[in-house]
């Protein structure tokens, strides 16, 4: 009985797996940046996301110190490679960023002051698959990467200096306000 069983479960786990190939391989599975995902598709996203950033984002504090300098050049480089898609102080979307899926957060409205800045390191670094955010790794350095990290964590309450410097980024929004 018990070995029925267990033939039983690897079938209906083999059944499962095959249905979810034909429905993939016959196109029936959306694909389309402008698709509503499937709920499963969500959750495995989402866990998968979080365990890899549980386990392997730095836990050491931020090696960049907070100075003005080091602000606005976080906030140079985030106007040079986040704000396309993640936007500038007025909070407006590009059409870069209306048309990607997963939608980009704007990160002046939304932002991520309250994430763990090895977590926001671990997002630029590494990139998140399937979302259009892209791995920074090589293409910065690991000081830039933390002076982005160090922007974005201090975003909501800006000296003086770095404010002017965050509310010069040009918006990218070309739709008149819309």
């Amino acid at each position: 009985m018990v070995k029925g069983m267990i033939v039983g479960a690897i079938g209906a786990v083999a059944a499962g797996l095959a249905a979810f190939y034909l429905v993939a391989a016959t196109g029936h599975f959306p694909a389309n940046a402008d698709a509503q995902p499937p709920a499963l598709e969500k959750w495995i996203a989402r866990k998968a996301l979080a365990a890899a950033i549980a386990r392997e984002a730095p836990k050491n504090p931020n090696p960049v110190a907070e100075t003005d300098a080091n602000l606005i050049e976080g906030i140079k480089l985030y106007a040079v490679d986040c704000a396309v898609c993640h936007g500038a102080a007025d909070a407006k979307a590009s059409h870069i960023a209306h048309g990607l899926y997963q939608k980009a957060p704007q990160l002046a409205k939304y932002g991520v002051e309250d994430d763990d800045e090895g977590e926001t390191y671990w997002k630029l670094y590494h990139g998140i698959r399937m979302t259009g955010m892209p791995a920074f790794r090589e293409s910065l350095t690991e000081d830039q990467l933390w002076k982005i990290v160090l922007f974005l964590k201090n975003m909501d309450s800006l000296p003086s200096a770095p404010q002017k410097a965050w509310d010069a980024v040009p918006s990218l929004d070309k739709r008149g306000g819309a």
